[in-house]
């Protein structure tokens, strides 16, 4: 939606409720506005529903104009700037009263605190959590990455053309246009990764992008270097690397977050800022480059020796060990090897052997677009990088694909072991200038030795993808895979209860979270929900014999209400699923339920979340009838099959029709209750 239509909303519902003026407050949830009225004599009914953009109002003890999910973030964000009220804040009381609140969602900012408060206790290993953390640094930059990447990429292959005589000078300029174009990213990587990392963390973005470029050394001359703490040589621009980044800047965020806490407010804009750059620049400087640099001077020797050992050992130890060390930073220790063996030789030995780390990296990539091929957000990042990395620019691989994914990374480094091994087993394949890798080398390499460097690649390219497709698969990556889903047809095939419903082929399905029967929407005591305002619904009259709350997609948990009458969660394709237990039952203030799952926390479909006591919600007079809530999709379905019969907790409710597969009509964890068309 444009911002002119979102102004347009705003403007509109303030005209039809008295004007700024009248509303005392402004909060927002997933689809509803909620205005506070003074004066409720000046609020015109009639124009609201009638303002285009806003699909129902309902006057309760707030005012709530629904305009949509998505939507509503961008309404209520405009009219705060005349209203005066910061939905961003974490939450004041002169903001939000959650004991007046009697809507059926959750207030999605305060979902966004509970999550925030919580994330330290989510239920991941601290290697996960790392790697979540560098997927979300990386991934906004993934379409630079691909495009600086591809233009570099053909810069390579033009570059060393020319290098090699096949191509005129004249060539020249354009070669130094389309590098300029691709060092606005890769030159300056460190900025960039510097400021999404102060965003991951919580500090300011502007910050990180300081101590980002802190590495770069900028100022510093060959002739007065600053020296390395431990053992007194110079340092240079990029030790520690990208990950040394990330780390400085993560410290810079416990100590902005806790000098926030202890300066005044009045200095805290000039002292915080300047107390922060000071120490982590420093610390940056002095520590965590010199920790990069010992370990870079250590590894010269252990680098020597494995060529001095030579063969198919040599080089898969430095294929499978070369991504590491970009990582770290550590690969600049190579640039005097290889130079000087040019020197001497008339070409380096060592180049050939370290660009199979690109082309493990890519077969990774293959047998993930292969094995992952219902992932789309996944396939769609492979679909970028690829090319990138035949061409071998191999951050947009190893930043957006293999490293947030944990085990692709280490079988990638895996095949770029057995491509070096392929290359240093054959022997005297050498590059006579230093390139960029991948497919763009192949104009640098030795004469008569082009055949082998080309078999390395493609021992690079099967060993990668082989070593992935088998082993390095992360079971959170997979979605629709075509092993399981043969076996689950085969299995379907020769046990098919009678009792089963039969659905149509869906592979994204939303499973009902309570025992009961489903009723029609009509019958919902809420005319919003009535109307599917919110998304594709669907109710069920619960059981009231089993209080148990089930969990309706495989995906993650979002948020859960303060008076946990409602959770909502995030499928694996991306779809916002809401289950709201009973109606009006926020009044309960968290009376007869217990959620037992919090943000973050990753579920399936079947898993018990908790439970709630029925009795509870009659005795207050409500209606327990329970919603589950498509609220960002039309593409799911109701099987009406299913509502001619009681359903049981965690029987199919709705399909979603893009992704044909066979799938369980009945999924209760460890109950063989499944059936097929």
């Amino acid at each position: 939606m444009t911002d002119a239509k979102v102004k347009q909303i705003a403007q509109a519902i303030y005209a039809n409720v008295g004007g700024p003026g009248n509303v005392a407050k402004l909060i927002h949830c997933m689809t509803r506005v909620r205005m506070t009225i003074k004066d409720p004599s000046l609020v015109n009914m009639a124009g609201l529903k009638q303002i285009d953009g806003v699909m129902g109002v309902v006057d309760d003890d707030t005012l709530q104009v629904i305009v949509g999910p998505g939507t509503v973030n961008k309404v209520a964000e405009e009219m705060v700037r005349e209203v005066g009220v910061k939905l961003g804040d974490p939450f004041p009381e002169t903001v939000m009263d959650t004991s007046k609140m009697t809507d059926k969602e959750i207030v999605e900012a305060k979902a966004a605190q509970v999550k925030a408060a919580q994330k330290a206790k989510q239920k991941q290993t601290p290697v996960k959590r790392v790697l979540k953390s560098i997927s979300n640094i990386f991934i906004p930059l993934i379409p630079a990455f691909v495009g600086a990447g591809l233009i570099g990429g053909i810069a390579a292959v033009l570059s060393n053309l020319l290098v090699a005589g096949d191509i005129s000078k004249s060539w020249t300029d354009l070669i130094l246009v389309l590098n300029i174009i691709k060092n606005g990213v890769f030159a300056y990587l460190s900025v960039y990764v510097g400021i999404n990392s102060a965003t991951e963390f919580g500090a300011t973005p502007g910050l990180g992008g300081v101590i980002g470029a802190v590495t770069l050394l900028n100022g510093m001359t060959p002739e007065a270097p600053l020296h390395n703490i431990f053992n007194g040589q110079p340092m240079s621009a990029g030790q520690g690397g990208i990950i040394g980044v990330i780390f400085a800047v993560w410290v810079l965020s416990l100590v902005e977050k806790q000098l926030h806490r202890w300066v005044p407010d009045s200095i805290d804009i000039i002292v915080t800022p300047t107390i922060t750059l000071l120490v982590i620049g420093i610390f940056t400087i002095f520590l965590v480059m010199p920790v990069a640099g010992v370990i870079s001077s250590s590894l010269v020797g252990a680098i020597n020796w494995i060529l001095n050992i030579g063969g198919a050992f040599s080089g898969f130890a430095l294929g499978a060990l070369f991504l590491p060390m970009v990582m770290f930073g550590l690969h600049q220790i190579l640039t005097p090897i290889h130079i000087e063996m040019i020197n001497k030789t008339g070409a380096t030995p060592l180049l050939p052997i370290l660009a199979m780390a690109g082309a493990g990296q890519v077969g990774a990539a293959f047998a993930l677009w292969i094995k992952c091929r219902r992932n789309r957000q996944l396939t769609n990042l492979i679909k970028g990088a690829l090319p990138v990395g035949i061409l071998g620019i191999g951050e947009p691989l190893i930043y957006g694909v293999t490293l947030p994914l944990g085990r692709p990374f280490i079988t990638a480094c895996i095949g770029g072991g057995i491509g070096g091994a392929v290359v240093g087993g054959l022997g005297h394949v050498g590059a006579i200038a230093i390139g960029p890798s991948g497919v763009a080398l192949i104009p640098l390499i030795t004469n008569g030795h082009i055949y082998a460097y080309v078999l390395g690649l493609l021992a690079g390219y099967a060993g990668g993808f082989v070593a992935t497709y088998f082993f390095g698969i992360p079971k959170d990556a997979l979605i629709g895979d075509a092993e399981v889903n043969a076996e689950v047809q085969n299995e379907v095939q020769n046990d098919v209860p009678s009792s089963a419903t039969a659905v149509r082929s869906g592979s994204a399905t939303v499973t009902t979270p309570v025992s009961g029967k489903i009723v029609e929407l009509d019958q919902v005591p809420d005319p919003m929900m009535a109307q599917e305002v919110m998304g594709k619904s669907v109710a069920v009259m619960p059981d009231e014999t089993d209080p148990q709350i089930y969990a309706p997609v495989d995906g993650k948990v979002t948020m859960v209400a303060d008076t946990k009458h409602a959770v909502g969660f995030q499928d694996e394709i991306g779809e916002e699923v809401l289950v709201h237990i009973g109606v009006d039952t926020v009044k309960l203030n968290g009376n007869g339920f217990e959620i037992n799952v919090q943000a973050g926390d990753q579920v399936h479909q079947g898993d018990v979340i908790g439970k709630v006591d029925w009795s509870v919600i009659r005795e207050a007079q409500l209606a327990p009838v329970t919603l589950t809530i498509i609220t960002n999709s039309g593409d799911y379905q109701v099987d009406k099959k299913i509502g001619q019969t009681d359903v049981q907790a965690t029987s199919i409710l709705m399909e979603n029709q893009r992704y044909p597969l066979i799938h369980y009509a009945s999924v209760r964890r460890g109950v063989d209750e499944k059936c097929c068309i």
